[in-house]
């Protein structure tokens, strides 16, 4: 029992068919409202722009003092025009802007590019008409660019929609930017430096439209091949992560952002929050997304530029091949500082290069082929150099030497890339006039160059790092071991806090939650008297630590409320005194006994694992180098919750103290394994609790022996605090779970589908019949297509925010197997989705397909869409069928079948 989208979003990704913002990229009819004949004023510059340009639409001032501007016969208003409008640009006083958006939605316009300021940036009076012009605009499904913004360029179909002084050329480059004066400057340098775009867009304050909408839509573009950014806000955290993951795989999406520099690190309870910056957690989710980020604007076009000509390095191993050992050094220099590597030569690599090079050569990378180095010479020494199992990239230098002859070079060099497909080949031609023409001839062949080779090396550089951040957030991760929690004990934790209106936990307390999260911790006693501290300590066994047991004081070391290695029982009673006497010199109640904990053999490592809120993307791990002086050395990493087994690998290795973990100077590695399931653990603990505001577990004492906790603290939010702001990546949705029979006695767990699934789902697609895949993608595929890595990541690593997918799993066989899939993908920019579904053949007729489309329609009211539909085949009855019985309506078509059911009873709002 099948069905498919009209477009399937696991296998197909672009949807050429389905673009929600082709009034702003493709109008055919376009309103300037606030036209004008006044010189040099922005309502001339668009009017103007607009007809002079190619787009080969028609063009309508809006002025009702004129009857005509520029020649082209004007309307009073957008009511007046005879023809029906596809997009709206608005040029008038901000107080205006509201009564045009209620005339453009009376009018039935899809689009409008508010290019007036005079909002937000001038106060709250400002920021409340925004308001009121986006309530209406979503009434009326009005999609709107800007305010405050330059507009919007399509150089493929020649629109300008701006008040720019020139029109970009057209080429495969997507720009956003947040600054219209940017846009400006960086129009006038691709002018003269012949970079062209797919679009150009200033997008102004995101009043409606954001980044996530943009980046979906050119991702669906053909003609855009890279996206560029320049960023001063994120927006929308939840959409931007949401688009830019889906679209990163396809088309490499470079950023600029300004502000770099860290702001002061506001005042925090735990060492994680002083040791996250806003900029820090920016760049973790950029890490998280697939997105590269950048310095410069150089770094920006050049990154478009060479990761849509390039394929993407396997690793950071860079081999240099130069004709001038100065360039080779400096190259080397710049590779090793951005955290590249030099290839280490095979030996049958040293032997290739020995047969055909000088005596003289360096006989080490960089491979020197001496200054009188003939073409010839550079095209043998470069594809022994490609052949090396161990380089991931190829960088060849040239310096104009007497003997040296550029254009040649190239020829030749051009000849042999053609061999060279599989890693990532850039040039650098250094000089002047003396090499144009054989650089030329590089840029004519498709092949990156750069003027410096230093530069060139830095570019690998970002290409490898960017290679890195897609592998990771598609390399399949390890199954987790799932843990029984005991909720109503943590449940009962948080329900005594919050009666006595406490927000700090102490640590016995915080030391509960990590061990029902299977996290280990030292055994920990709370003793509130000495006598009782010594009980403990005997039966624990010396020697032994006494800590402050509080719900006020966070930081036990700073007050002397930590003694170490107490030998017996006096040193106990000693000890707990003078740990009451430093608490109560502060002249606070905070002292309510201590807690007796074993002395263990610190031998080992002391990281810190902790959480804090970040006010755009909500919980933060942090993960790096913990102890007492965590603040100071600051080598940490941070990441988004939820991770999964890769991810948490991937959060460990930003590292420095990673290196020693795997093992050095005669330590064992630690269980590295063991350590990523603890990450894991610990980001389900965020986001299931959203209660806890910040949670440290500084030191965490790691070695070949032992992981253990060995202190905690957990802050929870204040009850007259707002509502925490939820984790940026969705979670799994864990509500749509639930055990069902089949009609022959089968007990399957339907279930949303994890990444960790993707070896069953190549079980499960062994055992699909021709027509069972024909009816599902209206197209035959073969096996290996269908279980490629690259296409089942698309259908197991599901982003919960755009996509369920359900899989129906048999667990009481001797190995689990999915029995079915069945799929809904929500269109952008909408609230409706399709929906897709595979049942295996042999499992067909049992009742599966029945329970996972009314799964499907239960998850579509709970999420809060108005409709769920599906093309369907003519001749699949059994799934038109099974619609009609649940309620669907059916549509024909001329290509087959069109199924739409309407969820608009009672809508359910899950977060």
């Amino acid at each position: 029992m099948m069905t498919t989208p009209s477009v399937d979003p696991a296998h197909d990704i672009l949807r050429y068919d389905y673009t929600p913002l082709q009034p702003f990229f493709a109008p055919r009819r376009v309103a300037v409202i606030g036209a004008t004949e006044k010189p040099n004023s922005v309502g001339r510059t668009l009017l103007w722009n607009l007809i002079s340009s190619p787009f080969g639409g028609t063009v309508f001032p809006v002025n009702p003092k004129r009857s005509s501007v520029l020649g082209i016969q004007a309307y009073a208003d957008i009511l007046s025009i005879p023809e029906q409008v596809d997009l709206a640009v608005i040029a008038i006083p901000a107080p205006h802007v509201l009564s045009a958006v209620q005339q453009c939605i009376q009018a039935g316009v899809r689009g409008a590019i508010i290019i007036s300021a005079g909002f937000k940036e001038i106060g709250e009076a400002g920021q409340q008409l925004e308001q009121e012009i986006l309530q209406t605009a979503r009434r009326g499904n009005l999609r709107m660019i800007g305010p405050n913004c330059l507009g919007l360029m399509c150089p493929p179909y020649g629109l300008n929609a701006t008040f720019a002084s020139r029109m970009a050329r057209p080429g495969n480059v997507g720009f956003l930017s947040q600054s219209g004066a940017l846009c400006t400057s960086i129009l006038d340098w691709s002018l003269r430096e012949n970079v062209g775009f797919s679009a150009f867009v200033s997008i102004g304050s995101m009043l409606d439209i954001s980044w996530g909408d943009l980046i979906y839509h050119l991702g669906d573009d053909p003609h855009t091949h890279s996206i560029v950014i320049y960023m001063e806000s994120i927006g929308d955290a939840r959409s931007f992560l949401s688009a830019a993951r889906e679209v990163a795989l396809s088309k490499p999406i470079i950023v600029i952002k300004g502000g770099r520099t860290q702001e002061a690190a506001q005042a925090a309870a735990s060492h994680t929050g002083a040791l996250m910056g806003s900029d820090d957690v920016l760049d973790a989710a950029f890490r998280r997304c697939g997105v590269l980020r950048v310095n410069t604007i150089d770094e920006l076009f050049n990154m478009a530029e060479v990761l849509a000509k390039q394929p993407r390095p396997q690793g950071n191993r860079l081999t240099i091949v130069t004709n001038a050992g100065g360039p080779g050094v400096l190259a080397t220099d710049s590779l090793i500082r951005g955290g590249g590597h030099l290839t280490p030569l095979a030996p049958e690599t040293l032997q290739a290069l020995d047969h055909c090079l000088p005596a003289e050569w360096s006989h080490h990378n960089p491979i020197d082929i001496l200054g009188d180095a003939t073409p010839e010479r550079y095209a043998q020494a470069l594809q022994i150099a490609a052949q090396d199992p161990g380089s991931d990239g190829l960088l060849v230098i040239l310096t104009p030497q007497a003997m040296t002859d550029p254009r040649q070079t190239a020829q030749t060099l051009i000849q042999t890339a053609q061999g060279i497909t599989h890693k990532p080949l850039l040039a650098s031609w250094m000089g002047g006039e003396d090499v144009a023409a054989g650089e030329a001839l590089l840029n004519q062949a498709g092949l990156f160059t750069l003027p410096y080779p230093d530069t060139a090396a830095q570019v690998f550089n970002l290409m490898s790092q960017y290679s890195y951040r897609l592998r990771s957030l598609y390399e399949t991760p390890v199954i987790e071991d799932a843990e029984e929690l005991d909720r109503q004990r943590m449940e009962q934790i948080l329900g005594d806090a919050t009666a006595c209106d406490r927000t700090l936990l102490s640590e016995w307390e915080s030391k509960q939650f990590l061990q029902a999260y299977g996290i280990p911790t030292v055994p920990t006693y709370l003793a509130q008297t000495s006598e009782k501290a010594v009980e403990y300590a005997e039966k624990i066994g010396y020697p032994v630590v006494l800590k402050l047991h509080s719900h006020t004081i966070t930081h036990k070391t700073d007050v002397g409320g930590v003694q170490l290695n107490l030998q017996n029982a006096e040193a106990v009673q000693e000890a707990f005194t003078a740990i009451q006497q430093n608490v109560e010199s502060y002249g606070e109640p905070a002292f309510l006994g201590v807690t007796v904990q074993p002395m263990l053999d610190l031998d080992g490592y002391e990281l810190i694992l902790g959480s804090s809120p970040d006010p755009q993307f909500g919980p933060v791990i942090l993960f790096g180098l913990g102890g007492q002086l965590v603040e100071v050395f600051q080598d940490r990493a941070l990441g988004l919750p939820p991770l999964n087994s890769t991810l948490a690998r991937r959060l460990m290795e930003q590292t420095k103290i990673y290196q020693a973990l795997q093992g050095v100077r005669g330590h064992r590695s630690v269980d590295l394994a063991q350590l990523e399931q603890i990450l894991v653990k610990f980001s389900h603990l965020i986001v299931e609790y959203p209660q806890i505001k910040e949670i440290d577990i500084n030191p965490l004492l790691v070695s070949e022996r032992q992981i253990v906790a060995l202190d905690a603290r957990i802050i929870l939010y204040p009850q007259t605090e707002k509502q925490p702001i939820h984790p940026a990546i969705r979670p799994y949705p864990s509500q749509y779970v639930h055990e069902w029979t089949m009609r022959n006695g089968w007990p399957v767990t339907i279930r949303p589908i994890r990444p960790e699934d993707e070896p069953l789902i190549v079980q499960f697609h062994q055992n699909l019949s021709e027509e069972s895949v024909y009816f599902r993608y209206f197209h035959l595929m073969k096996l290996q297509t269908r279980v490629a890595h690259d296409r089942l990541t698309r259908i197991c690593f599901v982003d919960y925010d755009c996509e369920i997918a359900l899989v129906a799993e048999y667990a009481d066989s001797p190995a689990p197997q999915i029995l079915g899939v069945a799929r809904l993908s929500k269109l952008h920019g909408t609230q409706t989705a399709e929906f897709g579904m595979l049942v295996q053949d042999p499992y067909q007729k049992q009742g599966l397909g029945t329970e996972l489309l009314t799964s499907l329609i239960h998850v579509g009211k709970a999420e809060g869409l108005a409709a769920i539909k599906a093309d369907i085949l003519p001749e699949n009855r059994a799934m038109q069928h099974l619609c009609e019985k649940l309620g669907f309506q059916l549509k024909r078509q001329f290509d087959g079948v069109e199924a739409v059911y309407s969820t608009l009873q009672a809508p359910i709002q899950v977060i």
